[in-house]
C-alpha cells in the first residue's frame, strides 16, 4: 500500500512535465517544418518575372556591381566569321525543340566586367543605355528564359552595339569565354555601328565564329541572306521627341534633305538640284553659328534660317537619306517617323528587316548614279500613292523601329519564324497596318520605279476588271526573289485600272480588234505549235481534261462547313 501510495504520488506529477516536454518539442518540430515547405512553395511558385528583375533589373544590371573577370593574354580567339553560314550548317535547331507555343527561349549571360591582364576594360563604355534597354526588352517577354538548360538562342550580356566603343581582340576572347559558347553556335550579337576609319567594314569586326549577328550596316557583300538579320540604327531623338502622327498628303516641300555629314559629291548634286526646282526642294545643313551640343544637334538652317529637327522632317513629302560613312543610318529612323516617304541612296544597302519588310511600300530605293534624275523619279509617283506610303512609313516606325524594344522583338520574332515556320507571321501580318485595307485586299502597286540592278525576269499578269484577284497574284509574284519587272495589261477599255507604276495606254487597241476576233487566229496558233514540235523534235504538250469540284462546293450547305467555300472566286 505505501508502495502503491509513493507511486501514485509521483505519477501524476511526471505525467503533465513529460506532456509538457513533448508539446514543445512537437511545436517547435511542426513550426521548422512549416516553414520550409513555406520557403520551398515560395521559391518554387514565385513568378519568374520577380527572378528576372532581380538578375535584370536596372538597379542591378551596373558594370560596377558586376563580377571582375581578367582575360589571360594566352586566351583563345574565335575564327573571323563563317559567310558561309545558314540557319541549316550553323545553328543547332533541336535545342529549340517543340514547344505548344512554337516560340524559341532566349538566354541573357550574367553581366561580368571583363578587363585584360593589366585591369583595362574591353569597352570604353560599358553597358550603354540602349544595349540595357534592349537586355530589359528581351528579359519581360515571353522569349525569356532564366534556365540555361532550356534555352535554344543565347544573348552575351557584353555591349557590342558601337564598334567605335571595343577593343577587337580582347572582345572576342571575351566571348569565347562564355560557358555555352560553342563557336557561337546559337548565340546572337547586336550592333548598329560597324567598321571604324578608315574603310568602314559593314558588319561587325569582332571575331565571332558562328554567331548569328543582327547588324544595322550590312551590304550584299557581308549580309548572310537567311542566317543574319539586317536592323535599324536606333536613333536616340526615337526616346526624347515626340512627333505626333500626322495625316498623310501634299506637305509644303516636296523634296528634302536633312543630313550634315554628306560627300561633297553628293552635296554638289542636291544643290544643282535645288538651282533647278526652286523652293520644291529644301537642303539643309548644320548650323554654323550655334555652340556645339545636344541643343545644335537638333537644330537645321538653311542660309542662316534655323529649322527645329526632326520637326522639320514632316513638312516634306519625300527625305533623302544618302550613305555617309557606314550605311546604314539613323536618319531613316528619324524620316520614317515623320512620316515622309524616305528616298534611299546606299547602293548595296540591305535595308532593316527586309527580309520580312516589304520596302516598296514605304521609300523609294534610287542607285546612286541616278540622283541627277531623281526629282524626276519622284515626280512620276501618283499622288494616292505617295499617301499610302507616307502612312505605311508612319506605321513600320511605330511597329518597328521606335524602341530597343521593337527592334529587338522583330530580331526574335525573324528568328522565331525560321525555326517555326509552320506557325510563322504571314506577309500581311508584317507589312499591312490594322486600319488600311483597300477592300478585301491591300493594295500591292508599290513596284520599283526603275529597272533593279541585278538580272531577272519579267512577269507578265493579264487582267480585266477583277482587282481582288489581280492584287493577291500581284502580291504572290512579287515574293520571287528574280522578279526584275512586272507588266499588268488591262483589258478593260471602258474601266480605268487601279493608281499604281507607270501607265501605257495603247491608242489603236479597240474592243472589236481583240487576237481571239481574227478567223486566222487559230490557224497561225497551230502553224507555230506545230513549229515548235519540229524544233523540239516531239510534241511536248499533252492534251488533258480534268475537273476536280470539292465535295459541298454547289450544295446548300453552311459555309464553315465547307472544305473549300472560296472555289472559283478568281
Amino acid at each position: 500500500m505505501c508502495a502503491s501510495g509513493k507511486y501514485s504520488s509521483r505519477g501524476p506529477a511526471l505525467i503533465p512535465r513529460m506532456k509538457t516536454k513533448h508539446r514543445i518539442y512537437y511545436i517547435t518540430l511542426f513550426s521548422v517544418v512549416l516553414l520550409g515547405l513555406i520557403a520551398t512553395g515560395m521559391f518554387q511558385f514565385w513568378p519568374h518575372s520577380i527572378e528576372s528583375t532581380a538578375d535584370w533589373g536596372l538597379d542591378r544590371r551596373s558594370v560596377h556591381d558586376a563580377p571582375l573577370v581578367r582575360l589571360p593574354i594566352s586566351n583563345p580567339i574565335p575564327e573571323r566569321g563563317d559567310l558561309s553560314c545558314r540557319m541549316h550548317t550553323c545553328f543547332d535547331v533541336y535545342r529549340c525543340g517543340y514547344n505548344p507555343k512554337n516560340r524559341i527561349k532566349v538566354y541573357i549571360y550574367p553581366l561580368q566586367r571583363f578587363v585584360d591582364e593589366v585591369g583595362v576594360p574591353i569597352s570604353s563604355t560599358g553597358l550603354s543605355r540602349e544595349y540595357n534597354d534592349l537586355l530589359s526588352a528581351i528579359s519581360d517577354s515571353e522569349f525569356y528564359t532564366d534556365d540555361v538548360t532550356r534555352a535554344c538562342l543565347f544573348v552575351p550580356s557584353i555591349d557590342v552595339l558601337n564598334q567605335n566603343s571595343l577593343r577587337i581582340r580582347e572582345t572576342a576572347q571575351a566571348l569565347a569565354m562564355l560557358p555555352r559558347w560553342d563557336k557561337g553556335m546559337n548565340h546572337l550579337l547586336f550592333n548598329m555601328l560597324p567598321g571604324g576609319p578608315p574603310d568602314y567594314n559593314t558588319a561587325l569586326d569582332v571575331p565571332r565564329d558562328r554567331a548569328l549577328l543582327a547588324g544595322g550596316g550590312f551590304s550584299t557583300w557581308t549580309y548572310r541572306q537567311g542566317y543574319d538579320i539586317s536592323i535599324p540604327v536606333y536613333s536616340p531623338l526615337s526616346a526624347d521627341v515626340e512627333l505626333p502622327e500626322r495625316q498623310p498628303g501634299p506637305r509644303r516641300y516636296f523634296i528634302l534633305s536633312s543630313q550634315t555629314a554628306i560627300h561633297r559629291e553628293y552635296r554638289a548634286e542636291l544643290e544643282r538640284l535645288k538651282e533647278e526646282n526652286g523652293e520644291a526642294l529644301l537642303l539643309l545643313d548644320k548650323c554654323s553659328n550655334l555652340s556645339q551640343g545636344a541643343a545644335s544637334a537638333r537644330k537645321r538652317c538653311y542660309k542662316g534660317q534655323v529649322f527645329d529637327y526632326p520637326q522639320i522632317l514632316q513638312e516634306s513629302s519625300f527625305c533623302v537619306v544618302l550613305r555617309g560613312a557606314r550605311l546604314g543610318q539613323a536618319t531613316l529612323s528619324d524620316v520614317l517617323q515623320a512620316g515622309c516617304v524616305p528616298v534611299i541612296l546606299a547602293d548595296s544597302y540591305i535595308l532593316p528587316f527586309s527580309e520580312v519588310l516589304d520596302w516598296k511600300r514605304a521609300s523609294v530605293v534610287i542607285p546612286e548614279e541616278k540622283l541627277p534624275e531623281m526629282y524626276t523619279i519622284l515626280k512620276s509617283i501618283p499622288h494616292r500613292q505617295v499617301e499610302e506610303m507616307q502612312r505605311q512609313a508612319r506605321w513600320f516606325w511605330d511597329a518597328y523601329f521606335s524602341s530597343m524594344k521593337a527592334i529587338g522583338m522583330t530580331t526574335l520574332q525573324i528568328i522565331n519564324d525560321r525555326i517555326y515556320p509552320y506557325a510563322a507571321r504571314t506577309y500581311e501580318q508584317w507589312n499591312n497596318p490594322p486600319l488600311v485595307k483597300w477592300s478585301s485586299v491591300n493594295s500591292p502597286l508599290f513596284l520599283p520605279l526603275i529597272p533593279p540592278r541585278s538580272p531577272g525576269f519579267t512577269a507578265v499578269v493579264l487582267t480585266y476588271d477583277r482587282i481582288e484577284s489581280l492584287f493577291r497574284v500581284i502580291t504572290e509574284i512579287s515574293k520571287v526573289p528574280s522578279l526584275a519587272k512586272l507588266l499588268v495589261v488591262w483589258n478593260n477599255q471602258n474601266k480605268s485600272p487601279p493608281e499604281g507604276e507607270k501607265k501605257f495606254k495603247c491608242p489603236e487597241c479597240t474592243a472589236i480588234d481583240g487576237l481571239s476576233l481574227d478567223q486566222t487566229h487559230m490557224v497561225e496558233r497551230s502553224e507555230c505549235i506545230n513549229k515548235f514540235a519540229s524544233v523540239f523534235g516531239t510534241m511536248p504538250l499533252k492534251v488533258v481534261e480534268h475537273r476536280a469540284d470539292p465535295v459541298l462546293y454547289k450544295d446548300d450547305f453552311p459555309e464553315k462547313l465547307k472544305s473549300f467555300p472560296n472555289i472559283g472566286s478568281l
